[in-house]
């Protein structure tokens, strides 16, 4: 069994700080015509001794190619956008950045369709429709 400590205040202050300019440089420092949709970053882990950040990303495409595409560019430009957050962050270090994709949001988004879709296909007659039986 392994126990996790819960972060330090620096580690959740840097986590904040990195989140922030992560999001800002993607939004408007990247022109890589392979990222499309919405891109949000979810969560930044800071590890322990602040060298390294897992970075999770939610992308929101119109299909499957189009967000493969889109993360595939955002690693490619992994070291770019270390560079550029690194410019922003005025701590001695800035942290490794490690992106990876959470699609927590997306999963959520099909699960609630498909609930939606047996709903409607279980709804009740609505008052207004003839009752089936005749009351005696």
């Amino acid at each position: 069994m392994s126990y996790k400590r819960p972060p330090s205040r620096r580690q959740v202050k840097i986590a904040r700080v990195l989140r922030d300019a992560i999001s800002e440089t993607i939004t408007h420092h990247l022109n890589d015509p392979r990222i499309e949709g919405l891109i949000s970053v979810t969560e930044v882990d800071v590890s322990p001794d602040l060298r390294n950040a897992d970075v999770s990303l939610s992308i929101m495409a119109p299909d499957e190619p189009t967000r493969r595409r889109t993360l595939h560019a955002i690693l490619h430009a992994s070291r770019h956008i270390q560079t550029l957050v690194g410019q922003q962050v005025t701590s001695r270090y800035c942290p490794h950045l490690h992106f990876r994709e959470d699609d927590n949001l997306r999963r959520t988004l099909e699960t609630l369709n498909l609930i939606e879709e047996v709903s409607a296909e279980w709804r009740p007659p609505s008052d207004d429709a003839p009752p089936d039986t005749p009351d005696p």
